[in-house]
């Protein structure tokens, strides 16, 4: 039986592989995306090891009811003390099978983090930020914490940039001005175009405001950057002027001491 099983485990294992390269593939041709292939092959991964571990058991004489019953009775004993574990194999089946969250989504957390799903396991997610630093979060806290899914539904997002230009500015040069540096811009998705709003005049400056498109919002940060270095030498040239904040003091003389 010993033997048996060993050949059970190793031809499992060896499926298991095979099933890997074949969502692999689909992932690859298009027919499924890479989160919802990722997502798949991990359910039946689990389900395959499930059935193949109570085959085994079985297979050495052991009454799996009974060892059902045994192992309830044990959950009961730790539960109090393992609520968290189980919250977080809970969620993590929650995640594989809702698929409200896959591999390669980009998200933000509540606590501003922002970063690239690398994997969804059983207990914990593995979580990618732009610094190249892998954080491994709990899967309760990815299902029951609010969460921004940059990449959930839609193809592209939208982003935007604000500029403030000095009083007496043209103010229509100064629109199509920085809507072009958007446009020029390789980051930046063709379409829809970019354009601009006039969004307020503010104390010292007149406020604008650059909408744009990525097809990647992993790189808004590096999109963002790009765009105000353009702003900032197209401005140059053109001669219009960034204010900053400024107060005039006036000291009365008769109060002076």
């Amino acid at each position: 039986n010993f033997i048996i099983a060993l050949l059970v485990i190793a031809a499992t294992s060896l499926l298991i592989y095979l099933i890997k390269n074949i969502f692999n593939r689909f992932a690859k041709s298009g027919k499924l995306d890479q989160g919802t292939a990722y997502s798949f092959y991990m359910i039946v991964k689990y389900l395959i090891w499930v059935n193949v571990t109570v085959l085994i058991i079985d297979s050495f004489g052991v009454e799996i009811t009974v060892l059902l019953t045994g192992i309830a009775a044990l959950l009961v004993g730790v539960g109090l003390g393992l609520q968290q574990l189980f919250n977080d194999i809970a969620s993590g089946f929650v995640l594989l099978i809702e698929r409200s969250l896959k591999v390669g989504d980009v998200i933000e957390l509540d606590s501003d983090i922002i970063g690239k799903v690398e994997q969804i396991g059983i207990r914990t997610s593995k979580l990618k930020t732009r610094d190249d630093i892998v954080l491994i979060i709990p899967n309760s806290k990815l299902v029951n914490d609010k969460l921004i899914n940059w990449s959930h539904s839609v193809s592209k997002t939208r982003f935007h940039v604000n500029v403030g230009v000095a009083y007496g500015s043209d103010v229509e040069k100064v629109s199509d001005i920085v809507a072009q540096c958007a446009i020029d811009e390789p980051l930046v998705a063709n379409m829809p175009e970019p354009f601009v709003r006039f969004a307020d005049f503010g104390k010292s400056s007149l406020d604008f405001e650059l909408y744009f498109w990525l097809n990647d919002p992993f790189v808004s940060l590096d999109a963002k950057s790009a765009i105000r270095f353009r702003i900032n030498q197209a401005f140059k040239q053109a001669s219009i002027r960034i204010p900053f904040p400024q107060m005039d003091v006036y000291v009365n003389p008769e109060h002076t001491l």
